[in-house]
């Protein structure tokens, strides 16, 4: 029989499936001339942790990948007449409010990450996404990348693209400890105790308390040194997602100790204690979580580079970062969108798609490394630590009220178009023009 079928112009391995690698694969799909397969190490798509908050700009990434109807579906949205607050700024000790962050037309924008994962698989053909595939090894040569997977499989693309987190198997092939040395995850000294409280309980709560009842609707950061609590709804309103941080700042360079899992259960007590003498909010937020998780917070070092030939890292593999500006999963959007628009680009072909992920890197690592670095220092400032600012609350506040703007007003279109210019594929005075 002969087939009718055309030669796939250029086929694309994807190693990981949460959030950034199904939205990446998703955009892929919409392109008939590439051939796209993704591995996930689970045994079904899932997502670990509670609540993602996302930017403006995350959610201009949403749009432009061709998903806001499956977000909006799901997103949370801070309530009337707050809807374009970020977050609400308020010291600890006693719930005295310092100033709010201000994101118009986009607020608070969050969900549940699960919900977020099946509402983009959704729109994922079948036959892409292939599972219980743990990726242990990279290799490759002139003619292709092969990952090769702990089942005793392997997969050959003409390019490989790593998504597959902080923990990234990938990352060892672009920058082999070997002859980079150690780039993996480091501890970044923060605990994160997490849980979900339901909406009208930690209202309840909070009335009891003697603190305001809408606190629990609008997000709220509770500020104070080493310490810091956030909380925002998800689930439609119905769950509000609490994180509460504390840093060890005694070293500067804090160990974890031996042996200890990343997330653990822990006593409520323990956290209690973190938090004596807070406010009456905190006190009833904290309250109401009687089984928390203790989550040891760790990120990546700025890394060199992301490519090496075929084989290209994003998302955490690259950039994983601490939560503090909940730009995390946008910068995994982030990535997904602007190597799409290069990939599914006519002009790309299997003989210039290493250009492609070069040109890819060219754009985008100073922004990744610069939101690793900022967020950071974004915890620092919340706990009273910053350089410069420390516990003086009229600079702090002034500093949150414009810290995030050249985070959010990112036009990742001009990224693709600088990309494009790099590869010849368009002129600089059209780029100009734009």
């Amino acid at each position: 029989m002969v087939s009718n079928l055309q030669p796939k112009r250029l086929s694309i391995g994807i190693v990981g499936g949460g959030i950034g690698g199904v939205a990446f694969a998703v955009a892929l799909s919409r392109d008939p001339g590439l051939d796209v397969h993704l591995f996930e190490a689970a045994e079904r798509f899932s997502e670990i942790g509670a609540g993602v908050s996302f930017g403006p700009n995350a959610v201009r990434a949403i749009q432009l990948l061709g998903l806001e109807n499956s977000y909006r579906r799901i997103a949370d949205a801070s309530p009337a007449p707050f809807e374009d607050v970020w977050f609400e700024w308020r010291r600890g000790r006693d719930d005295a409010y310092l100033t709010a962050s201000l994101a118009p037309g986009c607020g608070q924008s969050s969900v549940h990450r699960a919900d977020f994962l099946d509402a983009i698989v959704a729109n994922l053909p079948e036959g892409i996404a292939h599972f219980g595939k743990r990726c242990i090894e990279v290799q490759q040569n002139g003619e292709g990348a092969t990952a090769r997977f702990d089942d005793g499989t392997s997969f050959t693309a003409d390019i490989l693209i790593g998504y597959d987190g902080i923990k990234s198997a990938v990352r060892e092939h672009v920058l082999p400890p070997a002859r980079y040395g150690d780039l993996g995850p480091f501890w970044s000294g923060t605990y994160a105790y997490r849980g979900m409280i339901p909406t009208t309980q930690l209202g309840a709560a909070l009335e009891e308390q003697g603190a305001d009842r809408r606190l629990a609707l609008v997000p709220q950061m509770y500020l104070g040194p080493d310490r810091h609590i956030l909380t925002f709804p998800v689930k439609q309103s119905e769950l509000i997602n609490v994180v509460a941080f504390v840093t060890d700042r005694t070293t500067p360079n804090p160990r974890l100790p031996e042996g200890e899992e990343w997330v653990k259960a822990v006593a409520q007590q323990e956290m209690l204690e973190v938090f004596e003498g807070w406010g009456a909010a905190s006190q009833a937020i904290l309250a109401c979580i009687p089984e928390p998780t203790r989550w040891a917070l760790h990120e990546l070092p700025e890394l060199p580079f992301y490519h090496r030939d075929r084989v290209l890292i994003v998302g955490d593999a690259a950039h994983a970062m601490v939560p503090h500006q909940g730009a995390g999963a946008g910068q995994a959007l982030e990535d997904a969108y602007v190597l799409a628009s290069l990939l599914t680009d006519q002009a790309c072909t299997r003989q210039n798609a290493q250009q492609a992920l070069a040109a890819f890197e060219a754009v985008r690592h100073a922004r990744a490394c610069r939101v690793q670095r900022t967020s950071h220092e974004a915890g620092d400032l919340y706990e009273y630590s910053a350089p410069g600012i420390g516990a003086d609350e009229a600079r702090l506040a002034a500093d949150l009220e414009t810290r995030f703007d050249w985070l959010w007003n990112h036009d990742l279109r001009n990224d693709v178009a600088a990309a494009r210019v790099r590869l010849g594929w368009e002129s600089v005075a059209s780029f100009a023009t734009a």
